[in-house]
């Protein structure tokens, strides 16, 4: 099969179309060979790549943790789907299990879900991690709860745009900082109630005046740096702020101190690290749930760019741009 390795750490330029062995024979009880159709790309593949992956000892590596394809053939101990069957998950990826940017894969049934119907295999690609991830941020360790002020930052962006769409369904209301009257237009689709330029505007004052002074109930940092720190004067005594990256060394927490925050991190990254089953079986039915959601028109995947398979490098260099609306994904095969 034709696979994207990464041959080392580095430049996009690592990224190598090549062919390897199919990983399809034999399959093992409870997994599924996967036909790959499309690949999302998401902002740790490009940390990855730059840095090295997980296990620096097993290279070459195939990037990519999320995918979306037809079920070519099954263990003898799968009980939930069948040759032909299409599904969409996010396992691999990470430099020991193999990823997604190949023509195929091997999952552990337990961690998939069907494909949203109504969907494109790109768009159900470019899923399951912002997904799970603003899931667990938001209802999960942020507490979210109807009638709720939540503040998302970079609402455009990959894991912003589902974050917004997920708060919503909650029945919570939603300020979202953006860069561009573009970016602006596209959240409001997506039902945010309060947009804040953040480049002219001063986004703490912002949420404040939108909460008459009291600040939001929960804060979801997407950005990391000083923006997490920043943040902690727009959410309200007792709240929550959530934060996907690692806090810097040099927050400086007296505010969040001084303001009783509850201190979320988010890493849905955690259960395949730890190879913990349970957590990876909890993602599958996130996306369960989120299927439902996506063909009943009430959650919407937005996909910015496809690239074939052979300009990962190409569609890794847009990425690390930092201005993309929505999701990029690579094409295996004509969707």
């Amino acid at each position: 099969m034709k696979a994207v390795l990464m041959t080392a750490a580095g430049s996009p330029d690592v990224l190598q179309i090549q062919e390897v062995t199919n990983p399809g024979v034999p399959v093992g009880n409870t997994e599924l060979l996967v036909r790959l159709v499309a690949a999302g790309i998401n902002p740790i593949d490009t940390k990855l790549r730059q840095r090295g992956t997980f296990y620096p000892e097993q290279m070459p590596a195939i990037l990519g943790c999320d995918g979306a394809g037809v079920v070519e053939a099954v263990g003898a101990g799968v009980q939930r789907f069948r040759p032909g069957d299409a599904v969409y998950f996010c396992y691999g990826g990470l430099g020991a299990h193999q990823g997604n940017y190949a023509e195929y894969t091997v999952v552990d049934e337990r961690f998939v879900a069907p494909k949203p119907a109504s969907v494109s295999f790109a768009e159900a690609a470019a899923a399951p991690l912002v997904l799970i991830t603003a899931w667990e941020a938001l209802y999960e360790r942020g507490r979210l709860e109807p009638k709720e002020n939540v503040l998302i930052h970079a609402g455009a962006g990959g894991v912003g745009h589902v974050a917004i769409q997920l708060a919503k369904l909650k029945g919570a209301n939603v300020a979202t900082t953006v860069g561009s009257e573009d970016k602006a237009n596209f959240v409001k689709q997506l039902g945010a109630d309060e947009v804040i330029f953040y480049k002219q505007t001063d986004f703490v004052q912002a949420a404040l005046d939108w909460t008459a002074g009291e600040g939001v109930d929960l804060a979801f940092d997407t950005i990391g740096g000083e923006t997490f720190h920043k943040t902690f004067p727009a959410v309200r005594i007792y709240g929550d702020i959530v934060t996907i990256l690692e806090p810097d060394a040099k927050t400086v927490w007296k505010t969040a101190r001084m303001r009783n925050l509850r201190i979320g991190l988010e890493l849905m990254l955690t259960p395949m690290l730890q190879g913990i089953v349970e957590g990876l079986q909890h993602h599958g039915k996130i996306l369960e749930q989120c299927a439902t959601w996506i063909d009943e028109g009430k959650l919407k995947i937005h996909v910015s760019h496809k690239f074939p398979l052979e300009e990962a490098a190409k569609a890794h260099k847009l990425i690390e741009t930092g201005s993309i609306t929505g999701k990029i994904v690579l094409l295996m095969s004509d969707d």
